[in-house]
């Protein structure tokens, strides 16, 4: 589904990536892991044209999209959830929803989309009337989760999901993440609570420096100490 070769990047005259490579099989929940200012989030921002790539190359099913801009990576099925709360606290869930799929210009797909997606948020559909403000971090998650599927996407990248929600609402999170994939939407996720994420993911990639150190699937990092030397400079059961 997605690769990256080499790719360096950053902010201005900043580097943050410096020849980031690694491949994201289609159907799939890889996470990335690594230490404050590794480039997890970067990475996220490079891919989907946020971020001034100075070389290497990125291919979406084989396809250069090095560069392209985020209006472009969305029309070829690339959605981002970024880190924290993104709603509309005053407007209704079915408005946020909406917002989803503002950049379609055909409103009554959307629309068919929007009933599409309550269905497999039960939770959303229930509450659709209510503000999203009257809604749990868990639900609020849920919710951007659901916004963000409205243009049926094949590459989710989904930042920090967990942040801010209790043990019990982020195994909710991650169970969606888990129907999500079996559905075939590939998943890419960057989460502090490593231990939990990799429990869940089928690959995983440490990244240190804006460079990947290892990669593998995720049971693997799970039992390979060095994970833990990476992460933190502690075991993997500690930075979790």
């Amino acid at each position: 589904m997605l690769e990256l070769k080499n790719v360096a990047g950053g902010y201005g005259r900043i580097t943050i990536l410096n020849g980031t490579s690694f491949e994201i099989p289609k159907a799939s929940i890889t996470t990335v892991i690594g230490p404050n200012g590794a480039g997890k989030s970067t990475v996220f921002k490079a891919v989907f044209g946020l971020l001034n790539i100075h070389s290497g190359q990125i291919l979406l099913e084989g396809e250069d999209v090095t560069g392209r801009k985020p209006a472009e990576m969305i029309a070829r099925g690339v959605t981002y959830v970024p880190q924290g709360r993104n709603v509309v606290p005053q407007l209704s869930v079915f408005h946020n929803l909406e917002l989803g799929g503002i950049t379609s210009k055909d409103q009554a797909t959307v629309r068919r989309r929007i009933d599409e997606v309550m269905e497999q948020f039960p939770m959303l559909r229930e509450r659709r009337n209510q503000k999203a403000i009257e809604l749990s971090g868990g639900q609020q998650k849920q919710m951007e989760v659901a916004r963000a599927l409205l243009l049926d996407p094949k590459l989710m990248l989904i930042d920090e999901p967990s942040i801010g929600l209790s043990p019990n609402l982020v195994q909710e999170v991650f169970q969606t993440l888990i129907r999500l994939r079996d559905q075939g939407v590939t998943i890419l996720m960057v989460e502090q609570n490593a231990k939990a994420a990799l429990a869940i993911s089928d690959f995983g990639l440490v990244l240190e420096l804006g460079q990947t150190r290892m990669h593998d699937k995720a049971d693997e990092l799970l039992a390979d100490p060095r994970v833990g030397q990476l992460f933190l400079g502690g075991h993997i059961d500690d930075a979790a």
